[in-house]
């Protein structure tokens, strides 16, 4: 069989293909789908140079979890006394993704080496058919990794890792086995702090591309999420794997907003705010809905983004009434400047069943933002989950009082400020008497 059999596949009309692969040997069909140069597309091949830090910076689907798998496994089945590390933003998307996931190491060895591999879980260790081994880490635990000596390291969505500094600079010290140490990057491209120092050193290759150039992608997925995100950074950024800088002044830069993610679901919620921001019409822009918690331990979370576009007053006023009831509330907190008492009535003719505060927008939106973006960077509030079309909106906030982000308004993102001011700036506001 030729060095690029799929290649050479090809190159055959359809009846000569089809009897070529009726007289293929069992194992030559293994040689042909165990033979990965032959499969990958651009991007997803390691880069000639002496570079130390391969990084794939793509879009979502491009298969970036693919082709660093493939690479692991190439040095491990030629290196048997290799130590690998892998790294993912937890223990378990480590397990899930790179070793059991549909592409992961597990899913890519050969069917000569599988019976031969051994996976302990529970030791976080994965033992080649060659003798090589790979360890698993979490990039929660930047100090699990001092110590720890590796030949090659294998990094999966370092943008969206909560101490990746820390992680990414115990990593490197550990980096220093046989005569080429060398790290892969696999992510979605985030304008992260250590991401932007890594691309920035001078041994550092970069490949990737946008989701639509991996061809085995389902086409009815690029079509949806094409139509849905085209033209926005969002878009840019999950889709195209561009690598989009903050907007200057930014009172949300997106490092900020990583560093204050945090799980969803791991917080017992003392108190519960939708803050609202209703369009001016049906045809105008969205209703802003997000629901923000008071935790046990006195941190504000965005909890939910529910907004809404297109619907009349009632429409979006039910949504509220759904939300309130889904998620225990305790009060709707609303602008009131578009429809005025109109809004506090369809509410209330909702049956939202609960206070509803209407709020004057006296200051402009930045104006009204920076104290809850100074909540943000000092750790009293967080996101609890991802909430992408709110984010991209929060990016575009600048201090200048200048709105750059998607659409005409941030929706979103005055709902959440109008929430996270009921439950945490206003609370601090208000008098208190103090013991004499």
């Amino acid at each position: 069989m030729e060095h690029h059999p799929v290649q050479a596949l090809e190159a055959l009309d359809g009846d000569e293909l089809r009897r070529v692969l009726d007289h293929l040997t069992e194992a030559e069909r293994r040689v042909l789908e165990g033979h990965w140069p032959s499969w990958a597309h651009e991007g997803q091949m390691a880069p000639e140079g002496e570079w130390r830090t391969w990084t794939m910076l793509a879009g979502r689907g491009f298969g970036k979890t693919r082709a660093g798998a493939e690479w692991v496994s190439a040095f491990a089945r030629n290196n048997p006394d290799a130590s690998i590390a892998l790294v993912a933003a937890t223990a378990e998307e480590a397990r899930n993704v790179m070793v059991e996931g549909r592409s992961g190491l597990l899913a890519v060895a050969r069917f000569e080496e599988r019976e031969a591999m051994i996976w302990e879980p529970s030791r976080r260790r994965l033992v080649f058919a060659s003798g090589a081994q790979a360890f698993l880490y979490s990039a929660a635990n930047p100090d699990g990794l001092r110590g720890p000596e590796h030949h090659i390291a294998w990094c999966d969505e370092l943008a969206k890792w909560r101490h990746a500094q820390a992680v990414w600079r115990n990593l490197r010290l550990g980096l220093r086995l046989g005569e080429r140490p060398r790290a892969l990057v696999t992510t979605t491209p985030r304008g992260v702090a250590a991401l932007k120092r890594i691309l920035a050193e001078p041994r550092t290759a970069a490949t990737g591309g946008p989701s639509w150039a991996n061809p085995h992608s389902s086409e009815d997925f690029i079509a949806s999420e094409v139509a849905a995100h085209a033209g926005t950074r969002f878009g840019r950024q999950e889709l195209e794997g561009v690598l989009l800088e903050d907007f200057e002044g930014s009172l949300w830069p997106r490092e900020l907003i990583e560093r204050a993610r945090v799980a969803a679901g791991d917080c017992h919620y003392r108190r519960v705010v939708i803050g609202v921001d209703p369009p001016a019409s049906a045809e105008g822009d969205a209703c802003g809905i997000v629901v923000a918690a008071l935790g046990a331990d006195g941190i504000g979370y965005v909890v939910a983004d529910l907004s809404v576009a297109g619907l009349s007053p009632e429409g979006w006023a039910q949504k509220v009434a759904a939300a309130a009831e889904a998620w225990g509330a305790h009060r709707v907190v609303a602008e009131k400047n578009n429809g005025g008492e109109m809004v506090g009535a369809v509410l209330r003719g909702a049956d939202v069943g609960l206070p509803v505060t209407l709020v004057h927008a006296a200051d402009g939106k930045s104006a009204r933002a920076e104290p809850v973006a100074v909540l943000f960077e000092s750790g009293k509030a967080k996101f609890a989950g991802r909430f992408p079309e709110l984010e991209e909106e929060l990016t575009g906030l600048t201090y200048g009082g200048l709105y750059q982000g998607p659409g005409r308004s941030p929706d979103r993102a005055d709902a959440m400020v109008w929430a996270l001011t009921e439950l945490l700036v206003k609370r601090r506001a208000e008098p208190r008497i103090r013991s004499l």
